[in-house]
């Protein structure tokens, strides 16, 4: 497979590993946006959440919030930024889980698509039908 994400489980490319246990790898964001910025890996290869063991997913989850207190002790920050894209924005085809730390004076702001919005009565709507 070549999968990048798989090739840092398996050894092949070297990573900057915070975290590992049977089931997951935790690794710096070599294009970080804020120090301490990681990501939470499976180590077995799952494309995107459509795929992914459920029973993972609390795994996952419970890593994230142990690595929040991490970076909240070690690095100072003071919240903390989960991101998880599935198809269209995934660069890489395995699932990840991306943790961004937030610091007082960082400048990251969220962007939306304004012009292309609906109303959310709109949205609700053809959720439901």
């Amino acid at each position: 497979m070549d999968c990048i994400f798989c090739k840092i489980i398996n050894g092949e490319i070297p990573s900057y590993t915070v975290y590992e246990d049977d089931l997951v790898k935790v690794f710096l964001d070599i294009n970080p946006v804020t120090n301490g910025d990681m990501m939470i890996v499976p180590k077995k290869h799952y494309e995107n959440i459509e795929d992914l063991d459920a029973e993972l997913v609390p795994h996952i989850y419970k890593i994230a919030k142990e690595m929040f207190a991490l970076v909240k002790e070690k690095l100072g920050a003071i919240g903390l930024t989960l991101v998880q894209n599935n198809g269209h924005g995934q660069e890489v085809k395995h699932y990840h889980l991306h943790l961004t730390p937030r610091y007082e004076n960082d400048e990251l702001r969220s962007v939306s698509n304004k012009d292309i919005l609906v109303g959310c009565e709109d949205v609700l709507e053809q959720l439901k039908n």
